[in-house]
């Protein structure tokens, strides 16, 4: 394979495996909320659902490892523990809840199957993807991710060309919501997992050096960024000029609010054929996702297990398994269930993704260490405010700057970062 079209192969898988059911429902409803506000929505869903992300495959091109890699200046342990509480959420959650939006908006609409039905041949097919592991990036890279990209403009440029502004904003603080939401899109966590794939899958085909693979995958990465850009910013604004066009029903979930606005945008801007293009679309982009995440989650339990295949296969199978079963559950309840645990690990993996993508002398063991213990134990209002009354936190919460936006342990974080290499560098002037 040519260098060029290597690079739009694996910039159109790695746009694939990240774009899956929040990154195409969660847009459109935060616009249509957002309305005349949707610009700064936009900035800061970017800033968690594109931005961190992206930096988080530049730290993979950097490393070119496995996620255990992104943890190990903290402590080996620290690293398998955070590595082992990643792929499990990555299986409990966003992989099944590609399959629960794949027959609630896809599937059930056009068929009336049962969850069960959908599930066990989505993760049937999943299976057959992943196990053929080698033909991951071509399939995805190749075909998939064009035929989604396509629809995805097709939906979004006929949307604004058809539609007029007409709404009214409803957050207060629209920077920060746009900023909440893209935590639920899971792509820094995505990152981290897919990221992981993309490395072995260039090595499967490619014995280039660690230079030119790092240059691919930075390329790549920016592509894939790029892309997801467009596209989520065509979302978010489409829903904004459909404000009062479409009726979304305010007694009905966000999820279920989420997908019909989405339905009603697809069929506004393409007519009767829109429904089709919806479930195709929704289809294949919750199906690159998932296989994406069970790859990723079998890779790294592979190599656990000293290269062990058959540690690959076992574990992609209890994860389809899984998927099969939590699948069951509605995309409301997942996305209920998942709320507290992002508030817990997405912190986390934002900060690691940061440390691991800065030169080594601004990051060293000691950096890691304090700036990730600091963000643990300023992350745990925000947990505890998902499980426990808002009220019996309220007292730490007006004590901690940005904690009423659920963000209370970036200026702590920041303040530990500078504050040790500051520190560094008096010992070193003293000596």
């Amino acid at each position: 394979m040519n260098s060029r079209k290597e690079l739009f192969v694996t910039s159109f898988a790695l746009f694939s495996l990240f774009f899956g059911a929040g990154n195409l429902l969660l847009p459109p409803l935060l616009g249509y909320n957002s309305g005349e506000d949707w610009v700064w929505v936009t900035i800061g869903f970017m800033i968690t659902a594109v931005a961190i992300p992206i930096i988080g495959i530049f730290a993979h091109a950097k490393l070119q490892g496995t996620m255990y890699d992104f943890g190990k200046k903290v402590s080996p342990i620290f690293s398998l523990v955070y590595c082992v509480i990643v792929y499990i959420i990555s299986v409990a959650i966003p992989s099944p809840r590609t399959a629960s939006a794949t027959h609630e908006i896809a599937i059930h609409p056009a068929f009336g199957t049962s969850p069960l039905t959908t599930s066990l041949i989505y993760f049937i097919l999943v299976l057959v993807f992943v196990l053929n592991r080698s033909k991951i990036l071509n399939i995805i890279g190749k075909f998939l991710t064009p035929m989604i990209v396509i629809m995805l403009l097709l939906v979004i440029g006929i949307g604004l060309y058809s539609s007029s502004f007409t709404n009214i904003g409803t957050f207060e603080t629209p920077i920060v919501s746009g900023i909440l939401e893209g935590y639920q899109t899971f792509d820094a966590i995505g990152a981290v997992v897919v990221g992981g794939v993309i490395i072995i899958s260039i090595n499967f085909k490619n014995t280039a050096s660690f230079e030119i693979k790092k240059q691919l995958i930075r390329r790549s990465g920016l592509i894939a960024g790029l892309g997801l850009f467009i596209i989520y910013a065509g979302l978010i604004s489409v829903g904004a000029y459909y404000g009062t066009e479409i009726n979304i029903d305010n007694s009905l979930s966000n999820d279920m609010q989420r997908a019909n606005l989405l339905s009603g945008i697809s069929l506004s801007a393409l007519g009767a054929f829109g429904n089709t293009v919806l479930c195709i679309l929704i289809s294949l982009a919750c199906f690159t996702t998932a296989v994406g995440i069970i790859a990723g989650t079998a890779d790294y339990f592979k190599g656990l297990f000293h290269n062990s295949q058959n540690a690959y296969i076992i574990t992609a199978v209890i994860a389809c398994a899984f998927g099969v079963g939590v699948g069951q559950l509605d995309f409301s309840t997942i996305i209920h269930i998942a709320l507290p645990v992002l508030m817990f690990i997405y912190p986390i993996t934002i900060i690691l993704i940061l440390l691991n993508v800065m030169p080594d002398r601004l990051a060293s063991k000691t950096v890691f260490r304090g700036v990730v213990l600091i963000t643990f134990i300023f992350s745990i209002p925000d947990f505890l405010g998902f499980i426990i009354p808002r009220e019996n936190i309220q007292g730490i919460v007006d004590t901690i700057p940005l904690a009423q936006y659920t963000l209370g342990w970036v200026i702590p974080a920041f303040v530990t970062f500078i504050g040790l290499n500051f520190s560094k560098l008096f010992l070193k002037a003293n000596h």
